[in-house]
């Protein structure tokens, strides 16, 4: 088993930077990949990035390349989401998955193991 806990959302300002963080419990990570998804009201969740947990092999939907840096830290067992230059756009809950290495890493139904997410709200 695979337990996720997303922290950090908040308020704030168009332009600003924001970090938000997934902390894993339960199994070893080796061979998993780690990714943070989106999701506002009537929509479906967004992939936004992923991260080979191993390898440290980060992969970016296009929305967040060159804004978005996502990181993890082995020690900590947590993975990090860093958003820069936000946009109001950018405004919904993100969420963390976890599940086994795979070739669909964009894809929601990729991943078994989701946490319970975390708002981020940017005012224009």
């Amino acid at each position: 088993q695979v337990h996720l806990a997303e922290s950090g959302g908040r308020l704030v300002q168009a332009g600003g930077s924001l970090r938000v963080s997934c902390t894993v419990s339960g199994r070893t990570l080796s061979g998993y990949v780690m990714g943070w998804f989106r999701q506002t009201p009537g929509k479906e969740r967004q992939f936004v990035a992923a991260i080979n947990w191993s390898a440290d092999s980060p992969f970016y939907a296009d929305s967040a390349a060159g804004r978005f840096t996502i990181s993890r830290d082995i020690a900590k067992k947590t993975v990090y989401l860093q958003m820069n230059n936000l946009k109001p756009a950018d405004t919904a809950v993100y969420y963390c998955a976890a599940d086994i290495l795979n070739d669909r890493l964009s894809y929601a139904g990729s991943y078994g193991y989701w946490g319970q997410g975390t708002q981020v709200t940017v005012s224009s």
